[in-house]
């Protein structure tokens, strides 16, 4: 995999993305702030899946209004993130932090898409006053913190082996 990266960080998209110092930090921000709107549009779909909020709404209405962002940041996220693969492979591919974050983001796309089936009979009849089984309830509160851990995750990759002593891949 390292080949790889060397390979990669050596292509002229790669160099000109390094070359200009501004371009990095832009993307980041994008992704950061991508990652803002994901994680509340999730937070608030889970505040009231777990009765904390917007109780006097039909949750069908809380999922339109908050799931096309969590599906609009994903996507500006993916975009985001591999320009900042692009921009600094080896750095990337050589952080544990990175491959974590990249497992649980799989994980948290696909649990996204499996909580959404499972909620289709709610949506579809526009309950008011539905009470949540405990199931779903715990499906709530893991997405929220499967979603905090891929942020610290993200965060981490700029201090891989601070963090990860001899377990991290770049050591």
């Amino acid at each position: 995999m390292i080949e790889f990266a060397e390979w990669l960080q050596a292509t002229p998209f790669s160099e000109a993305i390094q070359a200009a110092g501004w371009i990095v930090p832009l993307i980041q921000s994008i992704h950061i702030l991508m990652i803002g709107v994901v994680f509340v549009s999730i937070l608030m779909i889970a505040l009231r899946v777990l009765e904390r909020t917007r109780m006097d709404q039909a949750f069908a209405d809380v999922w339109r209004r908050f799931a096309p962002w969590t599906w609009t940041g994903i996507a500006v996220m993916t975009i985001t993130g591999a320009l900042l693969v692009v921009a600094e492979p080896v750095r990337e591919f050589t952080s544990l932090s990175f491959w974590l974050k990249m497992a649980l983001l799989a994980v948290g796309v696909a649990s996204a898409a499996a909580f959404r089936r499972s909620l289709r009979p709610i949506l579809v009849s526009g309950d008011h006053a539905h009470e949540f089984p405990p199931g779903i309830k715990l499906g709530a509160v893991v997405t929220v913190a499967l979603w905090l851990a891929i942020i610290f995750l993200g965060r981490a990759i700029a201090y891989d082996v601070d963090i990860w002593g001899a377990w991290s891949l770049s050591s």
